[in-house]
């Protein structure tokens, strides 16, 4: 009897323990993920800056909330200031600035106000990505009959003399 008691105490011991190597995650990753993909990480970027495999990061990302949460802000926040830069030089802006100037040895700083013209490439980089419907390089064109019906071809090939008689 006490054989089968230390059986099953056993196999508690084994269903409770995890299987596998234990994970190198540490809480503190969360910031370290989100400051890198402020800077466009991904995860592959992730997996070398935690010395992991990427499959690893992915894990992470899938059953730690709080990692997960930490990479998915620090995308956010990153997309979002690349898409004002983009809006903002699409359209055009100014800004203040400072010009310093060295006149005989006499240095002057003046305060002036930069314009920079609205840029027709980053125009239609941000319309092609917010309506693709209207902007996109591909255009599809279809073609049809009356009430949407297909189109009727009717060929006509001319005798040309073929038939033994003169054109």
């Amino acid at each position: 009897m006490a054989k089968a008691q230390a059986k099953a105490s056993t196999r508690k011991k084994k269903a409770t323990r995890s299987r596998g190597r234990p994970s190198s995650y540490k809480p503190e990753f969360c910031h370290l993920a989100e400051q890198h993909c402020l800077l466009g990480a991904t995860n592959d970027d992730l997996a070398r800056l935690f010395e992991v495999a990427p499959s690893t990061i992915d894990l992470w990302i899938k059953k730690k909330p709080e990692f997960s949460g930490a990479v998915k802000k620090g995308r956010a926040d990153a997309d979002a200031k690349v898409a004002r830069s983009l809006f903002e030089r699409a359209c055009g802006y100014s800004h203040p600035d400072v010009h310093i100037s060295n006149y005989q040895g006499d240095v002057t700083v003046t305060e002036v106000t930069k314009h920079y013209p609205p840029d027709t490439a980053a125009a239609f980089i941000w319309l092609k990505n917010r309506r693709p419907d209207l902007w996109r390089d591909k255009q599809e064109h279809q073609l049809s009959g009356p009430n949407g019906e297909p189109v009727q071809v009717h060929l006509y090939m001319p005798d040309n003399g073929r038939d033994g008689h003169p054109a």
